[in-house]
Formats: structure tokens, C-alpha cells, sequence
């Protein structure tokens, strides 16, 4: 379990902001930054940086946006060894929003993209190279996509300077052996570059599909305090760093932040497991439809939500 080449990131503050707009306080934002440098965490994504073309400041929070001053208000200098990283979505933000990495507090972009959007991507992210920072291109949504446009899209991948590729689980619906399918696809044709995971929670099988990534190579491991993130959440981070056998580790500093923060924060924000997001999960859908019906009166009828998806899909 222990490989030197692994790197840990995590990203509490910006899958996590999805459940309240990223509207988390400063403090805890601290709290979050001073434990993953605690704890030896690689990297940590402390939000995205999208345009205000797309986003109103009055509806979301500042970790959407990712101004230095509130950086610097969080991490100052962040003279540590802990990276700062940002997701970049594609369609919603602009090239000018992200400014030289040598006028940034930030150490890498992300580039988060679906299959369609892929020569965007890879126009994005290396454009984020040529500003100076690290980059990657995570793939969402891999589990609808077609088997041939897939193909095309690692091709094109290969072919640019983009050195990291993310598989993505963003409905929480994979199992063990499409990871690993998938994983030595990617492999197959991206030679030479990293190959990280991101698993959602949905059928509680995140941890389990970011080991079967572990086994079959993968360096970058997104994580979350307690497993927060959109609807069922993420892979737990204290949870990957007691598997991980490293002692540059620490799980202390991120039991801290989950008991004197995250505990009360779990009564206002429900993420982790609920049926309504394994429902999705299992169906392989959005779950916009569950987070939806999370914020609903009848949020409880689970049945009612299941003949809702069905009216579409047959489970």
C-alpha cells in the first residue's frame, strides 16, 4: 500500500461547497487548510475559479471564485508544502479568470469537463500550463459515455501536454471491476502520464473503487473530511490515510476539524448516505434529481422518489 509516487488531494472545501453554495466560514476554512499541512495532505482544493458571467456573488459563496485576497486572508503566502488547487469547469469560466500562476497563491488548475467538451479541455488546461501552473483534466460523467467517444477523447488527450487524467465516478454508480476496466483503458492509452480517481459515495463503494484504483496504479487520490461533497459525498480522507501506509500521514488533524466542526455541520447539511442518492447512484443518473427531492417536504418517501426515476428508467 505504501508507493512513494502517491499523492493525496483533498477537496472538502470545494465538492463539500456544493452542498450550501460554498458558503463556509473563514474559520473553518482555516481549520481545513491547517490541518491537510498537519496531516502532509499534497494537495488541497480550496474551491473553483469561474466567472461571474456564470455565477451571482449574492447566491454563492467565495470559495466559488477564488480571489487571491480571500486566499491570502486563509493561507497568506501559504509558505508550507501543501499545494493549492482550483477547479476550473468548462463553460463556466473564463481564460482571463485565471490570471500567471506567478501573480497566484494557487499551485494547480483542474480542468473538470464532460466527453463533448474535451477539445475545450485540453485547450484550457494547457493554456493554464503556459500560465505556469500544474494542471489536470478530470473527466465527468465517464459512466454514460460511449465507448468510442471515450476512445477519441483519451487519443486526443494523449496527444497534448496535459500530464494528468482523473476517472471520475460522478453519479457513484461504478463498481470494483469497471474502475479497474477503465483505469487500464486509461493507462493503455495515456502512456506516460498519472492517472488519478474521484469517487462519489452514492452505493458506498467510494473508498472501496479508490483502493481498486491504488491497486492498479493510480497517484492522485481525491479525499474529503468525513467523506463530505455532493449528495452521498466523497471517499472519506481520514479513512484513504489510514489505508495508506505513509507515515508522512497524520489523521490526527483531520479527527480534529470532523469533531470540533463537521459533527454539528452534519445536522444543517445532509450529505453521505441517503436513499435518494443511492437510488440515483444505482440507476446510473444525475443526482441533481435527489438533491432536489432532498430539499423537498417529502424528502423521507423514498418510494414516491423511486417511482419518479422510474417514470424514466427501469431499475
Amino acid at each position: 500500500m505504501f508507493r512513494k509516487e502517491i499523492k493525496v488531494l483533498d477537496c472538502t472545501i470545494r465538492d463539500g461547497g456544493i452542498m450550501n453554495s460554498w458558503h463556509f466560514t473563514d474559520e473553518y476554512v482555516k481549520a481545513v487548510y491547517e490541518a491537510c499541512v498537519e496531516a502532509g495532505i499534497d494537495y488541497m482544493e480550496i474551491g473553483y475559479k469561474s466567472s461571474e458571467k456564470s455565477f451571482s456573488r449574492k447566491e454563492v459563496g467565495k470559495w466559488k471564485f477564488c480571489d487571491d485576497k480571500d486566499l491570502k486572508n486563509i493561507v497568506g503566502e501559504n509558505k508550507t508544502s501543501l499545494k493549492l488547487s482550483a477547479m476550473a469547469d468548462i463553460g463556466r469560466v473564463e481564460p482571463e479568470d485565471i490570471k500567471p500562476s506567478s501573480n497566484s497563491i494557487l499551485d494547480m488548475i483542474r480542468v473538470a469537463a464532460y466527453i463533448h467538451q474535451m477539445d475545450k479541455a485540453i485547450w484550457l488546461a494547457e493554456h493554464c500550463i503556459d500560465k505556469g501552473y500544474e494542471v489536470t483534466i478530470n473527466l465527468m460523467a465517464v459512466s454514460t459515455a460511449m465507448e468510442r467517444d471515450l476512445e477519441e477523447a483519451l487519443e486526443d488527450v494523449a496527444k497534448s501536454r496535459v500530464p494528468i487524467f482523473y476517472l471520475v465516478d460522478s453519479f457513484g454508480s461504478m463498481y470494483c471491476e469497471q474502475i479497474e476496466r477503465l483505469v487500464q483503458k486509461y493507462q493503455k492509452y495515456l502512456p506516460g502520464k498519472t492517472i488519478g480517481v474521484h469517487m462519489h459515495n452514492n452505493m458506498q463503494l467510494a473508498f472501496s473503487n479508490t483502493v481498486t484504483g491504488i491497486i492498479n496504479n493510480c497517484n492522485m487520490l481525491d479525499a474529503t473530511f468525513l467523506g463530505i461533497g455532493r449528495g452521498a459525498g466523497n471517499c472519506p480522507l481520514e479513512l484513504l490515510l489510514s489505508f495508506l501506509k505513509n507515515p508522512k500521514f497524520k489523521v490526527r488533524p483531520i479527527l480534529k476539524v470532523i469533531q470540533e466542526y463537521m459533527l454539528d455541520m452534519q445536522k444543517e447539511i445532509e450529505w453521505g448516505y441517503h436513499i435518494p442518492y443511492l437510488l440515483t447512484g444505482a440507476m446510473n443518473q444525475h443526482p441533481r434529481a435527489a438533491l432536489k427531492w432532498m430539499d423537498g417536504e417529502n424528502k423521507k418517501d423514498y418510494v414516491a422518489f423511486f417511482n419518479q426515476l422510474n417514470d424514466k428508467v427501469e431499475l
